[in-house]
């Protein structure tokens, strides 16, 4: 049984969905700056720096948490599409919990579940019990998916 301290998959996936609303608001702040008050590009450039890099972070999350919870692609690709629109990730981890998705610990041990035989299963299992490494292949990833977007541009095209 789980302690109250366990970092369970529903508490990843809690923290990121409530930086990614508080990213939002940064980058919709920044706007308002540049747009509304004129102080010029730097708010928004701070601010969707941070907002992409926490987009990116959750849903890499997510992706990890669907993979545990055993969630269908379409379940998987709706959470990270939550991120896309403005505050939706805080009613979307709600739904997800209330529907029982973010339900138990992390998957390490094989049951006696046939899905447990599947390479994926046995890969993940591998990853999840080496926290450490897991969390520096995700951030190598992170940092490898943020400068190739940086290379290729802000969305929309430079102004």
């Amino acid at each position: 049984m789980a302690t109250a301290n366990t970092f369970t998959p529903e508490k990843l996936f809690r923290v990121f969905a409530l930086l990614e609303t508080i990213t939002w608001t940064l980058l919709i702040a920044g706007m308002i700056l540049k747009y509304a008050v004129g102080v010029g590009d730097w708010p928004v450039s701070i601010a969707g720096f941070i907002h992409g890099l926490i987009f990116i972070a959750y849903a890499l999350q997510a992706g990890v948490v669907a993979v545990n919870q055993r969630w269908h692609l379409g379940l998987a690709a709706l959470a990270v599409a939550s991120a896309v629109v403005p505050y939706a990730t805080i009613p979307t981890e709600r739904w997800l919990a209330r529907r029982g998705d973010l339900d138990g610990g992390w998957r390490t041990d094989a049951t006696s579940d046939p899905r447990d035989a599947r390479p994926l299963d046995r890969a993940f299992r591998w990853a999840i019990q080496r926290p450490i490494p897991l969390a520096g292949g995700l951030f190598v990833a992170l940092a490898v998916i943020m400068a190739t977007l940086l290379m290729v541009g802000p969305p929309g095209g430079k102004a």
